[in-house]
């Protein structure tokens, strides 16, 4: 090796050491940050202030395997929600830093974890210059979860090791960040998912000893009062007809808490990621056949996406769409829309032309026990639903429908 050879070679590992240097300061800060949304927008702002050439970053969150989603990019060619493209996935599922660059591009640093490829294999010799993809994956029972750090040169003649292993240090950082926030995240969910259950509880227990209770004291009246008429038919009639009446009621709140809590009992762990489409195709199929005054509206295709839920999802959308034909003494027709999800959110919508929500209740709706004023249910079950969405990490929310009667809409976390 000449004497310019072996200045350049130190040189350059000078740099690389001072760049990674940077990095690791700058990258302490990340994991104090709160959101996954705040450690890709502060890595954008690191990645072109300490890489050389000051690269274009993009950051991508690998959810589970095969999920690959932009979380924040200066590329004028990607954005947020977006699939990252074929360099990505060849860089998550090979586990390699991976150089994408055209003949015009000099390769000065090899390594046996690094791998080239051709821009145009990738679609990306129109785009011209560098990108490197910089993966960092985690495995566990879950799946795989991390992030994949894109940089990409406009014009860059060689590549150096202060322009590769720079990224794949920032990549790691980032990822562990990442995942350390999921991590918070799952752990919260399971939190308010126990409190929630243990709450539910309770009001079972309140239902059973309080209302069922005052049922059976009804049932006992009229019964003794039936014994002491017995010859009066007009009157026995009567009373026999109103313990019916009252038994049946009582008969249907033991069944439906009963029900209830043999769910919660089943519903067990950290939501998972759902298919969207089966579950509401199933649902729909089911209360179309129940129910004949009911036609739902729903294309299949609009809702072919995946959300962190649990086993009872479905039990949330047959509660809402169920309601919507209890509530109204005429035929209904609910449309089922999903609205353009965010890179977080998706949402399913249940619009309805029957008669509403009454405004005494509509504020309290989604409260355990609240009921509008000529329902003759239990009026725990829009309750449900929303404790159930809620422990899911998502929300219930009502307006009025265009149709003339309610919207439900159900956000779910985005898988």
């Amino acid at each position: 090796m000449s004497s310019n050879e072996q200045s350049g070679s130190e040189n350059t590992r000078e740099r690389t050491v001072k760049t990674a240097g940077h990095i690791v300061k700058y990258s302490r800060e990340i994991y104090h940050l709160e959101s996954v949304e705040e450690v890709a927008n502060m890595t954008l702002e690191a990645a072109p202030r300490f890489i050389n050439g000051h690269p274009s970053p993009t950051v991508v969150e690998i959810r589970r395997v095969d999920n690959l989603r932009v979380l924040e990019s200066m590329s004028t060619e990607l954005a947020a929600g977006d699939d990252p493209g074929p360099l990505a996935r060849e860089a998550y599922e090979t586990d390699t830093v991976t150089i994408c660059a055209g003949d015009g591009t000099e390769i000065g640093y090899e390594s046996e974890d690094v791998s080239v490829v051709d821009s145009a294999a990738y679609d990306l010799a129109d785009r011209g210059g560098v990108t490197i993809a910089a993966p960092t994956v985690y495995t566990d029972e879950v799946g795989d979860s991390g992030a994949i750090l894109l940089l990409h040169w406009g014009s860059l003649d060689r590549i150096e090791e202060y322009h590769v292993r720079p990224a794949d240090y920032l990549a790691e950082h980032v990822a562990t960040a990442i995942v350390n926030i999921r991590s918070r995240e799952r752990l919260e969910r399971a939190r308010n998912d126990l409190a929630k259950r243990k709450e539910m509880v309770e009001v079972y227990d309140r239902l059973l000893r309080h209302d069922l209770g005052n049922d059976l004291q009804v049932i006992t009246g009229f019964s003794d009062a039936v014994v002491s008429i017995a010859d009066d038919d007009s009157q026995s009639a009567e009373y026999a007809e109103k313990i019916y009446r009252t038994a049946r009621s009582a008969a249907e709140l033991i069944d439906n808490v009963g029900g209830t809590v043999k769910m919660l009992q089943k519903e067990e762990g950290e939501p998972s990621v759902r298919e969207l489409e089966p579950i509401l195709t199933g649902v729909v199929q089911d209360v179309e056949t129940k129910f004949e005054e009911l036609t739902v509206e729903y294309d299949p295709e609009a809702f072919e996406y995946e959300a962190y839920a649990g086993d009872l999802l479905d039990s949330v959308f047959t509660n809402i769409l169920s309601n919507a034909t209890v509530h109204n003494e005429l035929p209904v027709t609910v449309r089922l829309y999903a609205e353009e999800p965010t890179a977080e959110t998706v949402v399913v919508g249940m619009a309805d032309n029957g008669k509403g929500v009454a405004d005494e209740v509509r504020d309290e709706i989604f409260e355990m026990g609240q009921k509008g004023p000529d329902s003759e249910g239990t009026g725990f079950g829009l309750g449900l639903a929303r404790t159930l969405v809620e422990s899911y990490g998502g929300s219930v929310a009502l307006r009025d429908s265009e149709y003339g009667g309610a919207d439900f809409r159900i956000a779910l976390e985005r898988a």
